[in-house]
């Protein structure tokens, strides 16, 4: 049995942060983000992360021409969900009527969504499931330190989803293989560290403080190699050449770790799929969203060979092989959405600049 993706679908909240907006607050400027990052805006939600996840959902199972009844498993790549217990795609699960689904969460950070496409992949391939739906969801812009400049400005809110089905037909597509890895002895070049049940939560103020530790440095190394190398590999594994990928999507953290992946790996006929610019590094989310994006830009006509890649904290990494469907437009097409914001992307993190840079809460 081969697998494919039939449905897709993203929620990219409305609220736009741009660089000069951020630089209100935050000890950075448009040039600064721009020349380091390729970033010029992000977004920021108002809503719960399964609330993005709940909307990228019921466009992409509108899109593939199902039900949310006929979803037989979520799968929901994230590491900041709205509670640990139940996971955030039980939240999922009821907002959007998948009834007949068993439903968890996923975290390997940013390369989550590959992750968990893998698993996706093999439950319709073991005949366990028949219809798989998998997202990539982060509300993270809650879990950053605004205080630090260094981090402040990479990150953004959104989510991306994607239906898994048995392929039973070459103009479907089908997802090929899978490279997944994490190289522990680089844990701690991107962590939170003492968040979670490691931390003193009897410490007065504890829950609020989130420090990260961020090598930036190592990260852009270490990044590019893992992506380049578990590519490589991917290809491989699924009896291709450098020469058949159409299409690359990389996870959308930096324009400059993507420039520099696009060296490495030289892939002499990809388009490499660029999307950081709009909505920064969205972890999880940022493959999903750039290739519903792409989709509706018509950067993908359909049929394409395409390598998906991605590293995260941990330091999580993983590329997938696939054959993308003829098809590139939706079945039927869904009305979800987020709810109205009555404010500015900067009031949805009002709280947090109040207590982690109480002194610049009066520039807002």
């Amino acid at each position: 049995m081969k697998s494919t993706i039939t449905g897709w679908g993203k929620c990219s909240p409305d609220n736009i942060m741009t660089n000069d907006d951020l630089a209100v607050f935050v000890d950075t400027s448009d040039e600064w983000i721009q020349q380091r990052t390729g970033i010029q805006e992000r977004r920021f939600c108002h809503v719960n992360n399964s609330d993005m996840a709940s909307v990228a959902g019921q466009h992409a199972i509108a899109c593939a021409g199902l039900t949310p009844g006929d979803i037989d498993v979520v799968i929901l790549a994230t590491c900041t969900p709205d509670s640990i217990v139940p996971s955030a795609a039980a939240h999922v699960q009821r907002k959007i009527g998948a009834v007949n689904a068993s439903v968890y969460d996923v975290n390997a950070a940013c390369a989550g969504f590959v992750y968990a496409l893998e698993q996706g992949k093999a439950f319709i391939e073991s005949g366990l499931y028949k219809r798989a739906l998998v997202i990539g969801s982060e509300h993270i812009t809650w879990l950053l330190d605004w205080s630090d400049r260094n981090t402040a400005v990479l990150f953004g809110d959104g989510a991306g989803a994607v239906v898994v089905e048995e392929s039973k037909d070459p103009s479907e597509g089908e997802i090929y293989s899978f490279v997944n890895g994490l190289s522990s002895d680089k844990l701690d070049i991107l962590e939170v560290p003492n968040f979670g049940s490691a931390m003193d939560r009897f410490k007065k103020d504890e829950a609020a403080r989130v420090q990260w530790t961020f090598d930036g440095p190592e990260i852009f190394k270490g990044g590019i190699r893992a992506m380049a190398n578990s590519s490589t590999e991917v290809i491989e594994k699924s009896g291709l050449s450098k020469e058949d990928i159409d299409i690359l999507i990389p996870h959308q953290a930096n324009l400059r770790i993507i420039e520099g992946l696009e060296k490495s790996l030289k892939l002499p006929n990809a388009t490499t799929i660029k999307k950081v610019h709009k909505y920064g590094n969205t972890s999880a989310a940022s493959i999903p969203t750039a290739l519903v994006d792409a989709l509706e830009a018509g950067e993908i006509k359909g049929g394409e060979t395409a390598v998906f890649t991605a590293v995260g904290a941990g330091l999580s990494w993983g590329a997938c092989a696939l054959r993308l469907g003829e098809r590139t437009t939706p079945i039927n097409t869904s009305d979800a959405k987020l709810p109205d914001f009555d404010g500015k992307a900067v009031d949805t993190i009002r709280k947090a600049i109040e207590y982690q840079i109480p002194e610049k809460l009066d520039l807002i």
